[in-house]
């Protein structure tokens, strides 16, 4: 399987934010903006894998500042790390005021997707990283792809304790 070369997935999605997307304080509702970063996300690992994508995970949102109503939000995703089927997509999210010309960093996401053929997780192609920055993007996905599992693995262990113990080791626990 030939290799996709990590700039030749960046895509961008530009819109201006409406009122009907923002909350009591005209600025854009939280779930209004995972939606947009989750198509950016697809629309990455689609071009990455040339097939249907799918979310697995939202690993990290980072609210910097909040969105108005009438901005233009400019999201640029691209693919940072592959494994075997999934696909860690860096979503960046800028703002410009369209009226001062101020632009602002406003988001940072990073969404794992996997990558489907007739409803089955499916092979992807390796991520072929040119740049510096490419390079240190694909070996921290690397870090936090090990960091989840075995974060996964403690929790797993931690909820089964907590399972079984008795009613009176849990009031125990709830008076510590």
């Amino acid at each position: 399987m030939q290799g996709v070369r990590a700039a030749d997935t960046r895509v961008t999605i530009a819109e201006v934010i409406r009122p009907n997307e923002s909350n009591f304080l005209g600025k854009l509702f939280g779930g209004e903006l995972l939606a947009k970063i989750d198509l950016c996300a697809y629309a990455a690992s689609a071009k990455h894998s040339g097939t249907t994508c799918v979310t697995a995970s939202f690993d990290q949102v980072d609210f910097h500042e909040p969105i108005e109503v009438g901005e233009l939000v400019t999201l640029t995703g691209q693919v940072a790390y592959v494994g075997r089927s999934s696909m860690e997509v860096l979503v960046d999210v800028h703002t410009e005021n369209l009226k001062l010309g101020i632009k602002r960093h406003t988001n940072t996401a990073r969404v794992t997707m996997v990558a489907l053929k007739d409803g089955k997780p499916c092979e992807v192609p390796r991520l072929i990283c040119e740049t510096r920055e490419e390079k240190i993007r694909f070996l921290q996905g690397v870090m936090r792809r090990d960091s989840r599992k075995k974060l996964n693995q403690e929790r797993k262990a931690a909820f089964d304790v907590i399972e079984h113990m008795t009613n009176e080791q849990l009031d125990e626990a709830l008076a510590s």
